[in-house]
């Protein structure tokens, strides 16, 4: 029988809502921890999805050095959000990123469970101040959002919005810890948060030299794991830049780049997300990676994430 972390025993049950790759991602490491999981979604083939996921999960958790069986007893489906979330002790959210939605539903939630309980979204971009807004009581509510996939990837920004209180923050610090996770505490609310805002600034630029034709998609994989990505992955851009001014630190870097950085970012990319850039662009996705099928190529990353992991703890 699995067992529990000591932090994590007045956190049980856990109820997940939203049955997508993040919310059963969540309900795995949920499960493999030894908690007892109730998965809420009112989609009407709700087991068969969740059947399969956890047939194809089971090579990631052993990677992981994580059970990946006898979750059957302490795992529940749900298509009821009363049933789901009554006596939960730990909610956290994944429903689609729509606004109204999530306050509607957060304002739903409040009605069944108790004063106590942490409600955690997992939200990429959306601040908690504006998914409480129609709560009565928002102190416990709060971002927890994991970087894709939750039970791999070791961080989850935990975002307190203007109302959530000290103890809740540090619960959901507590909570992600004991989960193996590495949470930050974003400390100030803005618009995706922090890690998707450094992704997607990259994203654009890499997504604008392939629409140009200046380098292939599958190089941009190879340019950013042969470059940037290695070296992000031992001390991170701050601590790069710093290091890259030599010892005059990153007040020499500024100085000496700084010109040259400046230059960049004004001819970079404004790339614009419409219907023919689109399909341009997942035409050239599948000529690169249609070799493979996804679960085959997120197999392959995951391996690869857990092998840099493990030389890095």
């Amino acid at each position: 029988m699995t067992q529990i972390h000591p932090d994590l025993e007045h956190f049980n049950p856990v109820t997940v809502i939203g049955a997508g790759t993040i919310g059963l991602s969540w309900a795995t490491l949920f499960l493999a921890h030894g908690l007892t999981v109730r998965i809420y979604d009112p989609r009407p083939d709700l087991k068969e999805v969740a059947d399969h996921h956890f047939d194809s999960i089971g090579s990631t958790l052993t990677l992981l050095n994580l059970p990946s069986s006898g979750f059957e007893s302490r795992l529940s489906l749900e298509s009821d959000l009363q049933q789901a979330v009554t006596g939960a002790a730990v909610i956290q959210e994944n429903g689609p990123e729509k606004l109204v939605l999530k306050q509607t539903l957060f304002a739903d939630i409040e009605k069944y469970i108790e004063p106590h309980t942490l409600l955690l979204s997992s939200s990429s971009t959306i601040p908690a101040s504006d998914i409480s807004a129609s709560m009565k009581d928002k102190s416990r509510m709060l971002i927890g959002h994991p970087f894709n996939p939750p039970l791999v990837m070791p961080l989850v920004e935990v975002v307190p919005g203007k109302s959530t209180s000290k103890e809740a923050i540090e619960d959901a610090l507590v909570f992600y810890k004991a989960l193996g996770k590495a949470p930050q505490h974003i400390q100030k609310e803005v618009f995706g948060f922090v890690a998707n805002r450094l992704q997607f600034a990259m994203l654009r630029e890499a997504m604008y030299l392939v629409d140009e034709g200046v380098v292939a998609m599958e190089d941009v994989d190879e340019i950013v794991k042969d470059s940037i990505g290695l070296r992000w992955a031992a001390a991170g851009p701050m601590l790069g830049m710093h290091l890259g001014g030599g010892q005059g630190g990153m007040e020499s870097f500024m100085r000496h780049l700084g010109p040259t950085m400046e230059k960049s970012w004004a001819v970079q990319g404004n790339l614009i997300l419409d219907e023919e850039t689109i399909s341009r662009l997942a035409a050239k996705s599948r000529d690169s990676y249609g070799y493979a099928t996804i679960d085959e190529l997120a197999h392959t990353r995951d391996q690869k994430q857990m092998a840099i992991l493990n030389l890095r703890s």
